[in-house]
């Protein structure tokens, strides 16, 4: 299977956005992918609970898209933020919190080292799905807290575990675990196949690649650097 480097698809993303297709276009397709896996999987939602974990990345801006996607139906969704609202990193992921948190409808809440609380470990522990948008092909180096103990709290719980691009805390580009990854059931990766997804079914679950807008012309050529 033809897979990419995490640096691969940011240069990628980088030429998609040069011809025209923004970031924000590309956040709004991937996180409506995920929200219409779950849809299609799972329907009828009718009494469903889903609880959805977002990184301060872009991984977290998927994941809010999402979770915009979601809200409506017949289910009950709660929404964690791993940190403050401030330390949200990029403009697209910033653009899709202030619109959420315009929403009446969402259940959201900030999840920070010096307020962690068990409002999220009860969440997660009834949860029929999670989702996973913590960390995404950016991640490096350890997992710090509140991370390390979400993550663990994911894998405790008996819920169907979506992972976002990434199952947090993997290695996009080695598959080597920084010190503990989420253990998903499937795994939605954009675009195309990362290297360190494959052969770690363990950690992924089933592999599903879906498209987010990214014409062919953006695809790396026999120019551009490797």
């Amino acid at each position: 299977m033809d897979a990419i480097t995490s640096d691969q698809m940011r240069r990628i993303e980088e030429k998609a956005e040069a011809l025209g297709i923004s970031r924000l276009l590309m956040m709004e397709n991937a996180g409506s992918a995920v929200a219409h896996f779950i849809v299609e999987k799972f329907s009828p939602l009718s009494n469903k609970r889903i609880v959805i974990v977002c990184g301060t990345g872009n991984n977290g801006g998927d994941g809010l898209v999402c979770l915009r996607h979601l809200a409506g139906l017949p289910l009950q969704v709660d929404a964690f933020l791993l940190g403050t609202r401030e330390q949200v990193k990029t403009v697209e992921a910033r653009t899709n919190l202030e619109i959420m948190l315009h929403m009446k409808s969402i259940k959201f809440y900030d999840v920070n080292v010096e307020d962690f609380s068990g409002r999220i470990n009860y969440s997660i522990s009834k949860a029929d799905i999670i989702v996973d948008a913590i960390f995404g092909t950016g991640v490096k180096g350890g997992i710090r807290e509140p991370h390390a103990s979400v993550i663990e709290m994911i894998n405790a719980s008996k819920a169907f575990k979506v992972a976002v691009d990434i199952p947090s805390g993997l290695d996009p580009d080695t598959g080597k675990v920084h010190a503990q990854a989420v253990r998903a059931n499937t795994t939605i990766t954009f675009h195309k196949m990362k290297k360190g997804l494959l052969d770690n079914q363990d950690f992924t679950g089933e592999l599903i690649v879906v498209p987010i807008g990214i014409p062919p012309d953006a695809e790396l050529g026999q120019n551009d650097k490797e």
